[in-house]
């Protein structure tokens, strides 16, 4: 699993510098952050909307398209998956409420 989002981040890295008129996620890109999280928003309202029905296969779909402009997202902002996972190993074996509670006092 974590080849393909490595695979799918360099693909994503790569089309920054591709023409916004033949590359959906250049034109992503072009249109900045806000276009980009609108878009990360819309996919997980949908996400929520699969979850509540019976048809896994949709919600395997609207997932899939929930990462993929998550994944844009985090590229746009010159983060890579593997960002994400560090920071869910590092909370592996903690306690929610402790990895919470953590996060409170460092906001102190």
């Amino acid at each position: 699993m974590n080849d393909t989002l490595n695979r799918l981040a360099l693909l994503l890295e790569q089309r920054k510098d591709a023409d916004p008129h033949t590359s959906y996620v250049a034109k992503l890109y072009a249109k900045g952050m806000d276009s980009i999280l609108k878009k990360v928003g819309e996919e997980a309202a949908e996400t929520i909307i699969a979850a509540k029905n019976p048809n896994k296969q949709d919600l395997i779909y609207e997932t899939a398209d929930l990462w993929f402009h998550t994944l844009v997202m985090l590229a746009h902002a010159g983060l890579k998956p593997d960002d994400v996972l560090a920071e869910l190993a590092r909370r592996e074996g903690l306690s929610g409420l402790e990895e919470k509670a953590s996060r409170e006092e460092s906001a102190k």
